[in-house]
This record gives structure tokens, sequence and C-alpha cells, in this order.
């Protein structure tokens, strides 16, 4: 039997296993082990304190078991969560201490023999430290089956991110009693954890890559719970700590008579298998909290001693069997783990292929030669070394960059170093600019680059002579050498038609035909842009912005204004024939804000009285991009446009749409022309404005259907953005419309760039996802990049990479900065290679790797059914993990999902991808909101596609009101709410708070200001302003939540039991879908089944 364990901080116990009278148990190497009457065990609430067996002379120890405990009520002390970490007494993740366990019928039939809910009772937390090297992994304990369960032993180390799992199987009685022994239909897999073996063993250093692993029931089966939690402070037990070596054989375990005693290192005792009496109810055991007082017929819990032998109480009816929620694993856990682990430490960027935290938790960065992952997150920090290693592995090779990504404060930006007329330093061959892995050698006169291998003269300024390590004397004083993200000054030959840019412009174009007016859009705008024209980005500590700013409003024909400083009321000048589109002044087109402000300020008073009377509903579209465009052309400078637009273009005119909306076509062949644009001029459009630097922000405020696919198409292109206010009304929206103007017309652009993306030999980035056009296979080019949007890159192999070297990725982005400033943002990052699977696993980033495809998805709905792309992603997840199970766990039953400890929470992430409205849309999910969607997740960060794919859901009353941190989230389930209770549920866009129907009259008068929860407005968006230290933090939280996030979310009150409540479920993404997305226990069986065909 293979065995591989990493070295607990104590050593593993054995404890002895009971089976059937009469059943013979197999055992290693196929002998049957030997019998024993059956014994009733003590409740099982942890460790016990002074216990300790000792083995009888010639017996042997039996292995670990994770059996069930003694069958009492279903009660569970509170605080127990699926991989426990949190706080005694308080309740986050599980049911509380008084309330019963909820448990679904189970839909098959099932033997006569009670169920043994699997109890794990994983290590205590291992500090961060090095990851382990070993190419072995989990190894399933098969001691005893008891009704179709292979007894797991307690798991080992979870790496950094909390203890792994164990689920157990439900089954009923089994013919088979082989040690990998099958299960049949109507039985669930077990489910175990990193397995080790127990007993002396000679020591060994290297760990293991973790494992987690569960059984879900087979598919349609019922399902039983099972519960863990990790060792309590103070609960380990003396003694050497026993590793355990990859392969060895144990001694096959015997089976001890009760009473019997074992000797051997003390250490915890495992969860213990009750003797299975038909007619007993089952506990869930193996959590911690405060302690529970005795129960019927069985001794004191923890701490006391357990009494052995002790009478069952009367029959009582048996549970119906369910997987527990709490024992797969829990993305909350998750996260807290982590950030518990790795958040108080700064991440250090010196080391070559580090997994830096989770983007959910708040760290420090310093930069000490590899940028930031703020700046670039992989799928994964170690690469396979082949392509064939690769293809096996099915992990998407890939990196999230984020080249303009805003720093913390307390974080500096990178600095900017001026080479003068000679420009950046570069190699010949591959123009890879200067980098702190360049080798110089020749005592400094050359440089050999790390990229492809060439070796350069350095020039005679930049020479510095080389320290006795080989490094540069001065190599601490230059960015380019030391640091991992730093900026060039560009000389003219990096700007266009060789001359340093103009300034950028912003041109604002604003839809003045009847529904803008009527809704009150146009008037609210215009007041807004008298303030915040004094906000635009400028560079530095300069004085003002060097932005200059023009004016065009249009319906089915367009007018620009001329705001001239030397006027005394602005011009308008109309163009009518909008085919053939020009631009009709150039002169006092685009000012200067202070220059032409009395102008300006003018000009925006009198646009809502000039069209407040109009009748004209039909607008254009394509002709006012084609105008602005022309625009920036004649003024020789890059910018932005700003267009605000209210309905399907159908005037007569170039880019005229007609309303192609058609839901029936949703789940056939032809879904894909619904996320397709109508016509092929907007590309061509948006072609020209790449070409010519102008990037386009959409504002849409539809009433009914715009087409989004269609006009989504020039910002997508040109590295814009696009915002959505349905149904505008002012008194509703104006606040979330506003914040999201000022963020867009404030924020920090580059403009006319162009991005490369180059690495070491062996492997090439072949692929491209985000907000941008390429006219050929390398260069991103982006008419605007902002610090929000990301581009995704996927790497193939061409050669082999070597472990030694490892892989290296430089990002250059050239753009015009907000001054008109050229420059060259450089990002580095060295990966490890490896040569063992084990390893790749180990290093792997899930929301990255869920980032990369969902966008992967995204993008496929453009070509192929809807349905295919759920297909092809479901095989992918199962190949990965397939995979890992096939070459890096050790063997164990077929019965049970293994899962790598960095991936455990792929098949729950991967699940609310499918469940997403573009790929699984609710019969109210519109064809513009899955269009917008769609477009939205393209450019996604890491953190925004994490929380907008998995929600946070944040129970408000639980943690003390005086409390200034953000209350721990639960898992986002209907399971998880309490009618008493008040929840705050954000995922980037949108903003709910749950009001239970039950909560206290005095918690609904402090929020609302009203005496009773019938008397709350449904639907309410804005929490009354009142003087009390609830309301305020309250308020407090959502102001908080509101800046996290790159877009102003709206919030929705929504009562239980009342129609909205709908809309909020639909984000409880571990429950089925009303729209058939399957619940997160269900889809773990699912995926469990595929791996188990793939491996078949």
């Amino acid at each position: 039997m293979n065995v591989n364990q990493s070295a607990p901080p104590v050593p593993p116990f054995g404890q002895p296993q009971p089976v059937y009278p009469g059943y013979h148990q197999s055992s290693y190497g196929g002998q049957p082990g030997s019998t024993a009457p059956p014994t009733h065990y003590g409740a099982y609430n942890g460790p016990v304190p002074g216990y300790q067996e000792t083995l009888a002379p010639g017996v042997s120890r039996a292995p670990p078991s994770l059996g069930a405990p003694p069958a009492t009520t279903a009660q569970t002390p509170c605080g127990q969560a699926a991989y426990g970490q949190f706080g005694q007494g308080d309740v986050q993740n599980g049911p509380s201490s008084t309330v019963q366990m909820q448990r679904l019928s189970g839909s098959q039939p099932f033997g006569s023999a009670p169920l043994a809910p699997v109890v794990s009772q994983p290590t205590v937390l291992q500090p961060y430290g090095p990851l382990p090297t070993s190419s072995q992994v989990t190894a399933q304990l098969a001691g005893m089956q008891i009704s179709g369960a292979m007894a797991p032993a307690p798991p080992t180390l979870g790496l950094g991110y909390g203890p792994p799992t164990s689920l157990a199987s439900a089954s009923g009685s089994f013919p088979n009693s082989g040690l990998y022994g099958s299960y049949s239909q109507g039985q669930a897999p077990p489910l175990s954890q990193t397995q080790g073996h127990p007993g002396a063993q000679p020591p060994q250093r290297s760990a293991p890559p973790q494992a987690s692993s569960f059984t879900p029931p087979a598919s349609g089966g019922p399902r039983m719970p099972s519960m863990s939690g990790p060792l309590l402070p103070g609960q380990g037990f003396g003694g050497p700590p026993v590793s355990q070596p990859n392969h060895v054989s144990s001694p096959p375990p015997q089976v001890l008579p009760p009473g019997t005693q074992m000797t051997g290192p003390p250490g915890p005792p495992p969860p213990m298998h009750s003797s299975q009496q038909p007619g007993y109810q089952l506990q869930q055991n193996g959590s911690f909290g405060p302690g529970r007082g005795p129960q019927p017929n069985y001794g004191s819990p923890y701490p006391g001693a357990p009494t052995f032998g002790s009478q069952p109480g009367p029959p009582q009816p048996l549970p119906p069997k369910r997987l527990d929620p709490d024992a797969i694993p829990s993305p909350i856990q998750v996260i807290e783990d982590d950030r518990n682990n790795r958040g108080s430490e700064p991440f250090v960027t010196g080391v070559r292929g580090q997994v830096p935290p989770l983007v959910t938790t708040n760290f420090l960065v310093k930069d000490q030669g590899n940028a930031s992952p703020r700046y670039i997150r992989c799928t994964s920090y170690n690469i396979p070394c082949t392509s064939d290693m690769a293809k096996q592995a099915q992990v998407p090779l890939a990196a999230v960059i984020k080249p303009l990504a805003r720093l913390p404060p307390e974080e500096a930006s990178p600095y900017v170093v001026d080479h003068g007329e000679s420009g950046p330093l570069r190699c010949n061959r591959c123009k890879a600019y200067m980098c702190p892995f360049m080798q110089f050698i020749e005592g400094g006169r050359r440089f050999q680059c790390c990229f492809c291998s060439c070796i350069n003269d350095v020039p005679p300024q930049y020479f510095q002579h080389l320290d006795h390590t080989g490094k540069r004397v001065d190599a601490y004083d230059r960015p380019e050498l030391s640091l991992g993200s730093y900026e060039f000054l560009a000389t003219v030959d990096y700007c266009k038609n060789n001359k340093f840019p103009s300034p950028p412009a912003f041109i604002f174009m604003i839809d003045v035909s009847y529904n803008a007016i009527r809704s009150g859009l146009v008037r609210l705008l215009c007041e807004e842009l008298k303030s915040l024209l004094d906000c635009l980005p400028r560079e530095g500590r300069a004085e003002e912005s060097a932005i200059r700013v023009g004016f065009v409003t249009y319906n089915k024909v367009l007018h620009f204004y001329n705001v001239k400083s030397s006027l005394a009321q602005p011009q308008m000048m109309v163009v009518s024939d909008v085919a053939d589109m020009f631009v009709p002044l150039l002169d006092g087109f685009l000012v200067n804000v202070n220059e032409s402000r009395a102008v300006i300020t003018s000009l925006l008073d009198q646009i809502p009285e000039m069209f407040a009377d109009t009748r004209e509903t039909e607008t254009v579209f394509a002709p006012v991009i084609q105008a602005g465009m022309e625009a920036l052309k004649a003024a020789e400078c890059a910018g932005k446009l700003f267009l605000f637009h209210t309905s399907l273009p159908i005037a007569e005119a170039p880019g005229k749409l007609k309303n192609r909306d058609d839901r029936k076509l949703i789940n056939t062949d032809k879904e894909k022309t619904l996320f397709q644009p109508q016509t092929g001029a907007y590309q061509t459009l948006a072609k020209e404005c790449v070409a010519q630097g102008c990037c386009v922000d959409l504002f849409l405020f539809p009433n009914q259907y715009v087409d989004v696919a269609t006009l989504c198409v020039v910002p997508q292109l040109t590295g814009g953005s696009v915002y959505k206010y349905a149904c505008f009304q002012v008194e509703n929206d104006q606040e979330r419309f506003l914040s999201d103007l000022r963020r867009d017309v404030q924020k920090v652009v580059g403009f006319d760039a162009v991005m490369r993306v180059r690495t070491s030999t062996g492997i090439r980035a072949v692929d491209f996802f985000g907000a941008f056009y390429m006219s050929n296979t390398t260069d991103v080019e982006l008419a605007g990049l902002d610090g929000d949007k990301t581009v995704t890159v996927e790497f193939k192999h061409d050669d082999r990479l070597n472990e030694e070297s490892g892989a290296l990725l430089q990002c250059a982005l050239l753009y015009t900065s907000c001054a008109g400033q050229r420059r060259l943002r450089i990002h580095n990052l060295a990966l490890n290679c490896c040569t063992q699977l084990a390893d790749l696993y180990r290093n792997c980033e899930t929301d990255t790797l869920i980032n990369y495809m969902a966008k992967f998805a995204y993008r496929g709905v453009l070509n192929s059914p809807v349905k295919t792309v759920r297909d092809a992603l479901i095989t992918q997840c199962a190949q990965i993990l397939a995979c890992y199970r096939k070459n890096c766990a050790s063997p164990s039953s077929a019965g049970q999902l293994i899962l790598p400890e960095c991936m455990k929470l792929l098949p729950v992430y991967l699940n609310c991808v499918l469940k997403s409205d573009v790929l699984q849309p609710g019969a109210e999910v519109t064809t513009d909101d899955r269009a917008y969607v769609r477009q939205l997740v393209t450019s996604m960060d890491v953190a925004e596609t994490n929380v907008f794919f998995y929600p946070r859901l944040l129970p408000l009353t639980k943690s003390p009101i005086e409390s200034t941190t953000e209350p721990p989230a639960v898992r986002a389930s209907e399971e998880r709410l309490s009618d008493g209770d008040i929840y705050l549920l954000e995922n980037g866009l949108n903003l709910f708070l749950w009001v239970g129907a039950s909560v206290q009259q005095g918690v609904v008068q402090s929020l609302f200001s009203v005496s009773s929860f019938s008397q709350i407005t449904s639907g309410l968006s804005i929490l009354p302003v009142l003087d009390n230290p609830l309301s305020k933090k309250v308020r407090g939280l959502v102001d908080s939540l509101r800046a996290q996030r790159s877009r102003y979310m709206k919030l929705i009150v929504v009562k239980q039991e009342d129609k909205l409540e709908m809309l909020f479920k639909h984000f409880l993404v571990e429950d089925k879908s009303l729209s058939g997305g399957a619940s997160y226990v269900d889809f773990l069986c699912h995926m469990h089944k595929e791996i188990r065909q793939l491996l078949s």
C-alpha cells in the first residue's frame, strides 16, 4: 500500500476498528483480519487528555480510522465549518448547536445497516513556509469497510489553505470486501483526504502535495452528513513527530478486542467507529466549540474522559442520508485561512515561482525583482517542462495582466527611469528590455539576454563593474536591475510619425432624443459636468489637467459646439449628412476647461432648454463615433469619447440596426448569433478608432432592447468601458450613474497603447482575452487602457523548458500618459518549471484559473452553441482532476473524490461559471443583459471575477455593533440564512440587503426607522441616515464595500418571502438555480462521476 504523509506537528495515532461479528474484514494482502465483538465508545469531541493505548503482546497497531462517532441526537456544536478554523462559540458556516441539521430524504433504497458519518480530525494548521517538494500524494488507507466505506486516515496539513476535509460514503451493506472495492449504484463513494499511515517509520523531511478528498453520493443517491474540525490550541499530545516515507508497506491491520491497550507514541486519538447497531440515530461529530452537556446513555464528552462500554439507549429512527454541505470544501473557510496565514506578513517578490496570497487577502507587496501580483497573476507558478506534460494535465498556462493597476497608498508606484536620448537598453535580437534577470558578463562589458540568450554589448554610458558575485555594483540603484516593475521614458522613436504626442482630449457626446430628455438624464448630466470638468486626470503634481474637452449633442443629426474662450456665447453647428460625416469646425471645438469656463457653463445650461420640447425619438450611433474620431484626427491627438445613448439606432445612417431579439433562439444552434454583432460596420469603425488612439466609453440608458452585443463592439475593441442603466429614473439611479461617471472621467488612462508579452525560450504567448484590438499575432493594441482593465494571455510550449533556469515573462506597455508623455511600463515575472505533475498541482491558483476559464467560455459562445461550451468546461475540469488523481494521488477506492489542495474550490467556482447568466440564463435575463455581462467579464481582474461568480454574504447582526471590521462572510446558500438576521450580499455589480421576517423590532427601528417588518419598503435603495450605532455601522459597511469595487453597486432592500427575493436567491450560488443550474453538492457528485469515467 502506498502511503505518503507530511510531517504532522503531533504523531498520528491508531485506533481499533470494530467490525460486524461474523464478517470477514479484508486486510492488506487480502488476508482476512480478526473479528471482534462491537464496542460502544463515548462521545468524541476532540482528543482526550491523558488517554493512551498500549498494544497487547503480539498485536500490531491498526491503521487510523475515520469512522462514525457514536449515535446520539443529531446536535452539532456551533462554530462548525467545513474546514473549521473559526473561534469557538460563534456560528460561522454551520448550524447552531440548538438547530437540528436539515437532511434531504434519500431517493434510493439502501441496505438495512445504518451509516457511519465520517469524522475527520485535521491536524493543526501549518504556518506558511517553503512549499513541500515530494512528488507523491494521498494514500487511501483501506482498513475496515463498514457499510462499504473505506476508513480514511487523519488528513495531513493543508498548505496554507486550512486543513483538508473528508467525507464518508453513504451506502448499504455490500458484497465486496476487497481492499479497493468499488461501490454499487445506490451507494455514495467514500470521501477522504490526504492520507497517511501511523506507526514509527523513519522520519522524512519532504512533505507531499496536499489533497482534499470527498465522497459525494453516487448520482441521484442520498447524501449523508459528515463534519470536520481542527485541533484546538493546546490539544497536541507529546511524543516526537513521526513522518511517513513515500512508499512504505505497513503491517496488516488487526482488529483489537475491546479494552486492548496499544503502545506507541501517544497522539491525538482519531475519531472512532461506533459499532453499527441497526436502529440508532447517528451523530455528527469531530467539531469543536463549547463542550456539550452529557448525552443520554453516554459518558461526558471532552474534556472529560470517555466512558467505554456504555449501554445503548432506546432505538431511534435512522435519519435520511445526505452529503453534509459543511463537509465539502468551503470557499469561505479557504479565504479565511489564507487571510489568517498570509495577511500579516508582506509578500516579498524576490523568490522565483512563489504563489501569492489569494486576491481576497489584504497584504502588502515588497517588489524585489518580480512584478507584484497586483500586476500579474498566473494560473500556475510552476509550469511543466514539456508540452506532453502540459497536455496530460490540461491545466491552462495563463497570466492575467493588469498593466496599470492602482496600488494601495502604502506601496510605491513604479519608478520612472530616464535614459536620455539613447532610450531604454534592449536586447538586439528579441528586443526585450533590460531587467533583473539579464546576466552581465566579461567584467560588465556585455550582457546575455535572459529571453533569447543573445550576447549584447553594454553601451559605454551604461557600463558598470561587477562585484564578486557577478552582479553590477549599481544594481540596487537602478530600478530596471532590481525591481519587477518600472517605467522608462520613451524617446521620439517610440512615437507615431516620429513626433511627440499632444495631450489627449475628452469629447462628451450626448443623446438629446425624446427618451433622454423625458427621463431627466440630459439635465442631470449637464449639471454634473459643470463641476466634473474640474476633476479631469492630471499628471503627478500638475496644477491643472492638460486634457482638452469638446461637446456634441445628437439625435438623428449631430450638433457641434464652438466654445472658444473669446466667444460670449457658444455657437452650434449642425451636420445633417450623417452618411458622410465630417467635423464642421476645428478651432474652438477642443478647448482648455479653465480658459473657456464661462462659455462651457453657458452651453451646459442651454442644452436641456434647447431640446426640452423635442419630439425626435430616432437616433444614430455609428456616425457619432465617426465624428468624435475625425475630431481627434484633425487635432492630431489621442483621446476618449464619452457617449450617453438611450435607444436602438434605427434612423437611416451607417450602422443602422434592427430589433433582432429572439428568446426562441436560446438553447439552439443559432443562440450564438445573439452575441455576435449584426453588422460588420462597427468592427471597421473600431479599427479606425484604434489607429487614431480614440477610446470609446459608452453609457447606455435603455428602456427596451438596444442590441448591446453590437453597440459594445467599438468600446470593446478600443479598450473602453460600457455602463448600462436599464429603465433609468433620476430619483432611483442618479447616485449610481453619477458615481460611475465621476470615477470614469477621473481615472488615469494610458492612451494609444501597444502591449507585447515576451517569454523565455520554450513557451510563447498564443492567445489573448480582453478589451483590445490585434492587427497581428503579437501586439495588443489599445486606444485606451485604464487601471481596471486586464489582458489575459495564454501560453503554450514550443520547446522543452529547463527546471534550473525556469521560465520568464516580460510585459511591455507603450502608452501616452494623461499629460501627453510617451512611456514604457515593464513588468517581469520568473516562474518555476517542473518535471513532476505534483509540483504543477501544488502551485496552481484557482481564482486565476477560473478567471481564464470564464473568459475562454464567454468568448466560445460567439462561435459555438452554449451547451457545447458548458460541456467543454466540465470536461476540462474533469481532465485536470482526473490527471491529478491518476498521477499524483496514491491508489485508493474509486469511490473517493480526491482534489488537490490548491484546487479544492475548482468544482464550486466552476459550477458558478456554468450557472452564470451567459451560459445558463433564467427566464428573466434579457439578451442585452447577457451580452453586457459577457463583455464585462472579458476584461475583469481576478478579484472581480472571484466575487462576481461567488458573491459575498455578510451577516450583520452577529458581530458586535462596536466592531469596525467587516463581519465574517458565510457561504452563499439559503441554508445559511436565519430569518432573525439581516444580510448584505455583494458581487461587484449588485448589493442586496436581505431582511429576515423574524428580525427583532429594535433592529428594524434602528435601520429603517419604522416600527415593524411589514412597514419596511421592499426594493428600497437608500437607507435612512439615523443617529444610532447599528445604522452607522451598516451604512459604513455599504460605503466600504462600494469603495472596494470599480463600479457603484446600487443597494436593493429585499424582505424575506417578498417577490424580490427570487432575484436575491439567484446569487445564492451553492443552491440549485431556477434556470436549472446544479447545486454545489450535486455538481460535486457529477464531477466525481465524470472523473471516474475518465479513469475507467
